[in-house]
């Protein structure tokens, strides 16, 4: 499966990088991660193919369970047409409507404001569960 995290930004703290770096390791067994780090929410729209399968985190999205994250992968991976999947994450000014609209899902983690550079973290670590959790291998726990 090929996942691109589309960010508006750049990760430039060493202890995210690290973190960053870590899921990404942890993830090469299950899929293909392409990160594209974008100057602006303009440059992120630009850098989206044309077919994909976007799902941008935004404060105004659905707070979902990691099951159920892993359940919307699982129907990617197994009906999703071989569409491209892109987790998009917004600056400290989150998404534009544009992104907003073309999104097939707006996802939240909560309703507590949180640091876009963090959030890549958060979302490179719910990936890896995800796919633990459609393996049915030990990470995550009910």
């Amino acid at each position: 499966m090929k996942i691109t995290l589309a960010a508006v930004g750049k990760l430039k703290e060493p202890y995210l990088v690290a973190a960053s770096d870590e899921y990404t390791k942890r993830l090469r067994p299950f899929c293909t991660l392409n990160v594209v780090e974008a100057k602006d929410e303009a440059a992120l729209i630009a850098a989206l193919p044309a077919n994909a399968h976007l799902y941008a985190f935004d404060e105004r999205g659905e707070m979902v369970t990691s099951t159920q994250l892993a359940e919307m992968l699982a129907t990617e991976q197994s009906h999703g047409g071989g569409a491209p999947v892109v987790f998009a994450i917004g600056g400290a000014d989150g998404h534009s409507d544009a992104v907003r609209k073309r999104a097939k899902k707006l996802l939240a983690f909560g309703r507590m404001t949180i640091a876009h550079r963090l959030v890549r973290v958060l979302v490179l670590e719910q990936l890896y569960r995800s796919f633990k959790i459609i393996r049915g291998e030990p990470y995550h726990r009910d």
